[in-house]
């Protein structure tokens, strides 16, 4: 080989060697889609990182997430999912059912790994919770199912319950199985229930004007990002009318309401990010099977309750996960 040949082409080896450097230390991209705001999911997004740490990755060390979040305003949704499908990300983590039906549609290709309240068969997000066969798998934290328990607990703090007033959002994946469970419950229980709808800021103030003109004995919150999103608006509306009020995330509660029972949802967050980190190694979310959260905590908020007049019983305490005070 000539000298100058040589020369040009230990040249262009030089110049590819930095490049095939960076390629082999480019971290993956994860795509974050949340339907609300950072601050408030704080603790979930810890859980979330420390299921990825479990798995040998560290957000900016190995690993870079793009976070793309709703703000409570599910429209935006789509738009958002399509964006990180854009970006080409490895895999797609997102919490709740509306943000997990939107990544679906985005991408029948980029893995996606989800944290659902509903069935996610009954949704076609997977084929099976065994086998979900296709790009997604995750967890389902089982927030609907216990509705009657909730329920049960309400009236164990507040006895002399009878009617009901129920706040849901219309038009989610979840409402419909709201509703019948809440019908169901209520109806074994004795109670009467009657549902209330919102879907913005403004109509939960209208359906609560509506709600005090029927005097209900408490208002039972169904599973919402919205209604968490908008949790002290809620908390102070509840408290203007003196309503004692029921949740299924704590947050509502450690914004001043009453009580929430439903499953631990930072348990659920933690799993995420370990499946996350289980297929950038190398697992298929096809091969994943799907997680039913078995961990469930009630929280009470004590302050709330001797505001509204009510005595927490000792035994109800005792069997809390959390008291806020």
């Amino acid at each position: 080989m000539k000298r100058r040949e040589f020369i040009a082409l230990l040249g262009g080896a030089a110049a590819a060697w930095p490049l095939a450097a960076r390629a082999q230390t480019a971290m993956p991209v994860i795509g974050f889609l949340g339907a609300t705001l950072p601050e408030i999911n704080a603790d979930r997004l810890r859980a979330f990182h420390q299921g990825l740490k479990e798995t040998g990755y560290v957000e900016g060390e190995n690993v870079t997430i793009l976070y793309r979040w709703a703000e409570g305003q599910p429209d935006r949704l789509p738009e958002l999912a399509a964006d990180l499908v854009r970006r080409r990300v490895a895999v797609l983590a997102t919490y709740g059912n509306v943000p997990a039906l939107a990544a679906k549609a985005a991408t029948t290709t980029i893995p996606i790994v989800f944290a659902v309240s509903e069935d996610p068969v009954r949704y076609s997000l997977v084929a099976s919770l065994a086998r979900p066969g296709g790009n997604a798998t995750g967890v389902n934290f089982l927030a609907t199912e216990v509705t009657a328990k909730r329920l049960e607990l309400l009236r164990e703090l507040a006895p002399a319950i009878a009617k009901v007033a129920v706040l849901i959002e219309p038009n989610l994946p979840q409402t419909e199985t709201q509703v019948r469970d809440i019908e169901a419950a209520t109806g074994a229980m004795g109670l009467q229930a009657k549902i209330f709808t919102a879907r913005t800021g403004s109509e939960i103030n209208t359906a609560f004007a509506a709600i005090a003109r029927e005097r209900p004995d408490v208002i039972f919150v169904g599973t919402s990002s919205l209604f968490t999103y908008r949790r002290v608006q809620l908390v102070l509306l509840t408290a203007r009318h003196a309503i004692p009020s029921c949740y299924s995330s704590r947050e509502n509660v450690e914004a001043g309401g009453l009580m929430s029972y439903g499953a631990n949802q930072v348990d659920a967050y933690r799993q995420v990010g370990a499946y996350v980190g289980r297929i950038l190694k190398g697992a298929k979310p096809a091969d994943l099977p799907v997680v039913q959260s078995a961990k469930f905590e009630l929280v009470i908020n004590t302050e709330a309750a001797r505001l509204l007049g009510l005595t927490v019983p000792p035994q109800l305490l005792a069997r809390a996960d959390a008291v806020i005070e």
